[in-house]
């Protein structure tokens, strides 16, 4: 790793009698009288920030043309100067400046004021008067100081086109080669990431990303991400554990980080469970790169998702079509063909590959072919193998980001560093709920009113959460009073359920958006997962193996990746089997909850009876069994009998379940037909929680007045 700061990009120009021209790069000396140009962009600049502090003395050249760069001795390291990388000379502000001051210098005086005139016309950035004054060496410093080294070479080649100049444009562009390959990756992340894409798009309703991003923690020690903290259980099921704040690292700081053995990392993998903000911290790492806010001397990023991969290997081309990592880079972006420069033991470049488990295929780690260069074409398995190998493009950097019961079947000896998301801590929930909002009394109506429920406030914990928070509450406080009752609980888990399910069918089977139907085998999986997870809750387990899964004829891969409602858990359970859970245990509870409603609304059976004649004496009188309120009785029954809070927050998902705005306006035409019939005898339901409120032990009456509010309580 190089350890460098760069020297900030001013020339100073002290013109005499004579057409030769001094120019002095400096950050604090200069010549007497010397006209001071500044030809940096606040938008493109390519240097670290406090790099004016770094030169000591300045360096004067006679020559019409730019000094090339030189590297000062600077001992002491910073956070901001430690380097990743050299940012090619070709790609910098002095060989920008000479190359396009070479190109105009052949041209005629009646070509270059054409050019001129060209140059203003199509170029809205810059006036008439600012084109035309000076001489070549005027103009170039002008167009680079307005418009940036990016803008003013695009627009001068485009504008030498348009003049008849084809070959002097041509000549141009491949002198800046390099330069225009970064620009064209900037364009592409800038249009991928500017806008954060956040559920169904709305026209008028989008979001710059850099104006709403919160950056969640991100940690270097990963024990599962699954928060432990609970409403109700004095102590946890499983031994989770949360990582401290000192093994916390800024997204932008993740190729400074050393391996075990102090050297510099090649491969980050960064993994957390759904919903916790990978997809938007590689947007915000993408976009700080593209606009040149941070890690400006990474020469490249380029993203290959494993989700464009998959697609590329299943429709796009036949089975027995091979390629090179060049021919796959060059299907992506046209524009950078021919990076032999790629293979330069001097370029470092990232490769971001996210979404791993979007790749479905087995990749054969032991057997794959080695590949030894960026040229040979092999099956695009073998190239993604080589790739995290190190084989293939031997100088990148490679990120790497997917769920954990996904990325688990990567080789440790690949991978120099695992990170793990850890989602927002309650401050940073606040900052995002109150960015999004203009309207600041909008914003704090939120941020107190997600507070009301101590589960709600936990799980927004995830970005996804958050937003969600955002999206219903700030729809909900258009309506006249809303907000004097807390909000509900189970709607946003009902909510969870179906984006997540959806997500499923849109980005791992390929639906379109307008084409979201859950078919029998979403229903299934929904129905054999609660059905797992009320099992747990009556072995009092939070964590399931793959012989679990295969217990209730479920597939791994489906359950643990694809459903986005369980993760897996990092250490071994004893014998060395893989373990997982789901991604709080609320959804376990839920999900249990969601079991027992399903099968009482639409096969009338209560799994919770369990053929109990003597019934404790606080029930007045035991209701028909498989009535609602028969339901809730048993339910009752396991939660008065529970000590340790087991069954609190189930029951108070299944009251949750049982208002009509739940199993009727939600769940309709996902989980249960249209035309399944509304659960009946909800007053007689009602009556009995009423009458439980008033003869219940103390410690249990403040979570049965929520369990009749989750039923009864009428949201707009």
């Amino acid at each position: 790793m190089i350890h460098y700061s760069c020297i900030a990009a001013r020339f100073q120009v002290n013109r005499s009698e004579s057409p030769e021209t001094l120019y002095t790069m400096t950050t604090q000396q200069h010549p007497p009288g010397a006209v001071i140009i500044d030809t940096r962009s606040s938008e493109l600049e390519g240097f670290s920030e406090g790099d004016e502090d770094d030169m000591d003395e300045a360096m004067a050249v006679n020559s019409p043309e730019p000094p090339e760069p030189v590297e000062p001795d600077v001992t002491i390291r910073t956070e901001e100067n430690i380097q990743l990388g050299t940012l090619h000379p070709e790609q910098d502000l002095p060989h920008i400046f000479k190359s396009i001051q070479s190109s105009l210098t052949g041209l005629t005086r009646e070509e270059l004021f054409k050019f001129k005139i060209c140059f203003s016309q199509w170029e809205t950035g810059i006036t008439y008067q600012q084109v035309m004054d000076g001489d070549i060496l005027d103009f170039v410093d002008r167009i680079l100081e307005i418009l940036g080294q990016d803008r003013s070479l695009i627009h001068t080649i485009n504008t030498l086109e348009s003049v008849n100049k084809k070959p002097v444009a041509d000549e141009l562009r491949n002198q800046c080669k390099r330069a225009l390959v970064r620009f064209h990756l900037k364009q592409y992340l800038i249009r991928k990431h500017q806008v954060i894409r956040e559920g169904v798009v709305r026209a008028g309703k989008q979001n710059l990303l850099e104006a709403v991003y919160v950056m969640p923690q991100i940690s270097t020690c990963g024990y599962g991400g699954v928060d432990p903290s609970h409403e109700f259980r004095s102590r946890h099921l499983s031994p989770l554990q949360v990582p401290s704040a000192d093994t916390f690292v800024d997204v932008n700081n993740l190729f400074r980080l050393k391996r075990d053995d102090g050297k510099p990392v090649r491969t980050v993998l960064t993994t957390g469970i759904p919903g916790i903000g990978m997809s938007v911290s590689v947007g915000k790492f993408s976009l700080d790169w593209a606009e040149m806010r941070k890690n400006k001397d990474l020469q490249f990023v380029i993203k290959l998702s494993f989700r464009a991969l998959w697609l590329l290997r299943n429709k796009s081309c036949p089975p027995s079509q091979q390629m090179s990592i060049m021919d796959v880079i060059k299907y992506y972006y046209p524009e950078c063909k021919d990076m032999k420069y790629l293979e330069e033991e001097d370029c470092k470049y990232l490769i971001i590959m996210d979404s791993f488990d979007c790749y479905q295929a087995p990749l054969d780690w032991e057997n794959s072919p080695v590949i030894n260069d960026n040229y040979t074409q092999a099956h695009l398995d073998t190239l993604i193998v080589n790739i995290i190998r190190g084989t293939v493009l031997r100088g990148a950097y490679i990120w790497i980001l997917g769920r954990r019961a996904a990325v688990s079947q990567i080789p440790s000896q690949f991978i120099d560093v695992v990170t793990e998301i850890q989602g927002f801590s309650d401050q940073m929930k606040d900052d995002y709920l109150t960015r999004r909002f203009s309207n600041a009394e909008l914003a704090a109506n939120i941020v107190a009113h997600y507070k009301r429920l101590p589960t709600l406030s936990m799980l927004a914990r995830q970005p996804f959460v958050c937003w969600m928070v955002a999206t219903v509450f700030e729809r909900c406080f258009h309506y006249q009073g809303y907000g004097v009752h807390p909000p509900r609980l189970t709607p946003f888990y009902v909510n969870i359920l179906i984006v997540q399910t959806n997500r499923k069918l849109q980005f791992y089977c390929g639906k379109a958006e307008n084409d979201l139907k859950w078919s029998s085998d979403e229903k299934r999986l929904l129905k054999n997962m609660g059905k797992m997870a009320f099992k747990m809750l009556e072995r009092n387990t939070s964590v399931f193996s793959e012989e679990d899964v295969k217990e209730y004829n479920l597939k791994l891969t489906e359950v643990t990746v694809l459903s986005g409602l369980c993760t897996e858990l990092p250490a071994a359970a004893p014998g060395g089997r893989r373990t997982f859970c789901f991604i709080h245990f609320t959804f376990q509870e839920f999900m249990a909850a969601l079991y027992v409603f399903t099968m009482l609304r639409t096969e009338s059976k209560n799994v919770l009876d369990s053929g109990l004649v003597h019934m404790p004496k606080i029930f007045k009188s035991k209701y028909q069994t498989k009535s609602a309120a028969g339901l809730v009785q048993c339910a009752l029954v396991r939660t008065f009998s529970s000590l340790l809070g087991d069954y609190d927050m189930f029951l108070r998902f299944l009251c949750g379940l049982l208002s009509l705005d739940c199993h009727d306006n939600q769940l309709s035409g996902y989980l249960y037909p249209h035309n399944t019939p509304k659960v009946c005898g909800l007053g007689e339901t009602k009556r009995l929680l009423e009458e439980m409120i008033l003869t219940a032990p103390e410690d249990r009456l403040e979570n049965l007045k929520e369990c009749l509010r989750e039923m009864t309580q009428e949201d707009e």
